[in-house]
């Protein structure tokens, strides 16, 4: 069997075997059911669709028959999709996976340590489970003797995992593109996930009562006293949100900010959307509050929800005198799309080189 989809040019052609067609969803029509791709008859038990994709995407795709979530059989690869599925994938003839993703074993690597920290009482909510009453952290510190800036990641776990981090960062280091950066890889609480990353001062406690206590204990991090700011924040969707907001309420120690597909919402955006979600404190931040000395990057996929909400922040963001790295990329919500582009924003904020 050939693998599917067929692809021409900028056509992807999605095929199926059955007596019915399923719908076709995916990145290209935000995974919306009521915008999904009707497969036409294409013979005898022969279904099959087109979809005009950027020939430089990254697409995530799946079959929906009577509301259950298909695989495409012709196509075996497969990719968890950070929530309880997994998705088929494919690249676009002009876009191809980050080379830097890939571990070398003649490398130096740096050490990992896990730990545990206590919640505070705003974030260990009462009817959840005990073991959400703390929040699991990796430390990485790099294969160098120098002090390194920390730079803090929302969503660890998945970043390590999903979007390969560490490979990233010592291959960057070792190309001598980067200083050499420690890592703090903060879970965050599942069910709790989005009242923790909405802006949430009870996590900046966290932060600043637990997380860089421990992390200076174990780490060989610059002294943040001589050089305020020089610590990095990072996050993507909702973890973007919260990275933001984390460096505009201490820049005088998160001075740079990653942000992938950043939850930048105003209620005016999720109404169209469906949804119904509060304005974020953030906005009002950067609106209201002087200029702060931060280096920022953002990035988005343009083929995902969020594009437009970025969008508005980032000309927020520049109307306020910030100078933000930005660039939107063809993929949607994903961290395969995130690891592919994390070594822009790596690079922005820790480049060697001007």
């Amino acid at each position: 069997m050939k693998r599917t989809p067929y692809i021409s040019g900028d056509i992807a052609t999605f095929t199926w075997q059955g007596p019915n067609p399923p719908l076709l969803v995916g990145d290209f029509n935000g995974w919306n059911p009521a915008r999904a791709v009707v497969l036409e008859k294409d013979g005898p038990g022969a279904w099959s669709a087109e979809v005009q994709l950027p020939e430089d995407a990254y697409i995530e795709y799946a079959f929906r028959l009577e509301e259950v979530h298909l695989l495409d059989p012709g196509n075996p690869r497969r990719v968890f999709n950070g929530i309880n599925k997994f998705n088929n994938y494919f690249y676009m003839p002009q876009a191809a996976p980050t080379l830097l993703a890939r571990r070398r074993g003649d490398l130096p690597h740096g050490v990992l340590t896990e730990h545990s920290l206590p919640t505070s009482p705003g974030l260990a909510s009462r009817g959840v489970a005990s073991s959400l009453h703390h929040r699991q952290l990796t430390l990485y510190q790099p294969p160098v003797e120098q002090p390194c800036p920390l730079l803090l990641v929302f969503d660890g776990r998945e970043y390590q995992r999903y979007s390969r981090i560490i490979a990233i960062l010592d291959n960057l280091i070792h190309q001598g593109a980067i200083r050499p950066v420690a890592l703090a890889m903060l879970a965050n609480g599942g069910p709790l996930r989005y009242i923790e990353y909405n802006a949430s001062d009870s996590t900046l406690e966290l932060i600043n009562c637990y997380l860089l206590p421990l992390a200076h204990q174990h780490l060989n991090l610059v002294d943040i006293e001589a050089h305020p700011g020089a610590f990095g924040v990072m996050g993507a969707s909702m973890g973007g949100l919260m990275a933001m907001y984390t460096a505009f309420r201490m820049p005088h120690i998160f001075g740079k900010v990653i942000s992938q597909s950043g939850a930048f919402f105003d209620r005016m955006v999720l109404r169209q959307a469906g949804a119904c979600f509060d304005r974020s404190v953030l906005l009002d931040l950067v609106q209201l509050e002087e200029r702060l000395p931060l280096d920022i990057w953002m990035d988005v996929g343009r083929l995902e929800w969020l594009l437009e909400a970025n969008q508005a922040f980032y000309r927020l963001l520049v109307s306020r005198g910030y100078q933000p790295g930005y660039r939107e990329y063809s993929g949607g919500h994903n961290y395969t799309a995130w690891r592919d582009d994390l070594w822009r924003g790596l690079l922005h904020l820790f480049g060697t080189q001007p």
